[in-house]
């Protein structure tokens, strides 16, 4: 029973992680990550003021803030579903120390989990108090997408639903690696976006596929990937020279190229040289939704990044490590081991 609930759990703050990164997006995009200026609350209390009582007190209390109750009900409820979450890999944590003695039992990720969680709740605070700084705001971005990716992990672990399936896979040794690989550069592609978001540097290319109606534009590396900042400045709407935040934007494109030859790559050569029908699936998979990745990315610039789009491109970005750790996890040689002994 306890084995169900802790699989239950676990698949419960999946779903939940995965909303909370994108809820989070939309929460940045719409410029609402300093609607509290203050932490854990809101102007001091739990919720966000919108009685005109509660934002007469707010404003007594942070006479500098310009109140908006809407941004502060945005920033509020992502904090109530993070916090939330929280509980959920607390709670998974405790059914896997209670049974810490069952040889099947994972352990050592769960608690790992809950270490990552307290971490993400300090950069939270860190997001707001010093100011959306662009370094801890693309940190809170990946510490994020980590937490998802080590509750998948966990679940896929616990799971193995295709163990039969899985049962004497062989992989080539290039592949493993190459499937690694593409991993890293779509975290790196990854940091890059959190970067250029963080920056404000989505519209310094209006165009496609020039910028700004040049193939290279004029640019700035040296400011462009400053990773400590100054300290008391306020972040939000951007603070790079236009030069800077063009060097950031060309970047993620570039960037974007290679992760999709990368990628691509990878899941054509999967499609012809594996025999498994899981591999084959979970490839086609990974092109489809690099495929939609890509059209989303250039939509954002061709529409002028309309927040639903750019929403979307964060979550799909999303959708697309968890299918590559899928893809890592079948071809993991650790795993293909234990398949076998899944009953």
């Amino acid at each position: 029973m306890d084995n169900k609930i802790f699989f239950r759990i676990g698949v419960t703050a999946c779903f939940l992680a995965f909303f909370v990164i994108v809820l989070g997006a939309y929460v940045r995009l719409s410029d609402a990550g300093l609607g509290c200026p203050d932490w854990p609350g809101c102007y001091g209390q739990i919720t966000a003021p919108d009685e005109l009582e509660e934002i007469a007190r707010a404003q007594l209390s942070h006479p500098d803030a310009e109140i908006d109750s809407g941004k502060a009900w945005k920033e509020m409820i992502h904090r109530y579903f993070a916090s939330t979450l929280g509980l959920l890999i607390l709670l998974l944590a405790f059914f896997a120390w209670k049974h810490r003695h069952n040889e099947k039992q994972q352990i050592m990720l769960p608690l790992v989990l809950v270490v990552l969680v307290i971490f993400q709740g300090l950069l939270g605070m860190w997001t707001v108090t010093l100011l959306v700084k662009p370094t801890i705001v693309t940190l809170h971005l990946l510490m994020g997408l980590a937490t998802l990716s080590l509750l998948c992990w966990i679940m896929l672990n616990h799971a193995r639903p295709w163990a039969q399936q899985l049962n004497g896979l062989t992989m080539p040794r290039f592949l493993i690696h190459w499937s690694r690989l593409a991993l890293v550069v779509l975290v790196l592609q990854i940091f890059l976006g959190g970067w250029t978001s963080t920056h404000y540097a989505a519209l310094h290319c209006p165009d496609f596929p020039t910028c700004q109606g040049e193939w290279w534009p004029q640019t700035n590396f040296s400011e462009a990937f400053v990773f400590f900042k100054e300290s008391g400045v306020n972040y939000e709407g951007g603070s790079l020279s236009l030069e800077a935040a063009t060097t950031v934007h060309l970047m993620h494109r570039l960037g974007a190229l290679i992760t999709a030859l990368v990628i691509a790559g990878l899941a054509i050569t999967m499609l012809l040289k594996s025999e498994n029908f899981v591999i084959k699936k979970t490839s086609i998979a990974v092109l489809g939704i690099l495929g939609l990745q890509i059209i989303l990315g250039i939509s954002n610039v061709l529409l002028q990044l309309p927040i639903p789009i750019a929403v979307a491109h964060n979550g799909v970005a999303t959708l697309l490590l968890l299918s590559l750790i899928l893809l890592n996890y079948l071809t993991c040689e650790p795993a293909n081991k234990l398949v076998g002994q899944t009953t």
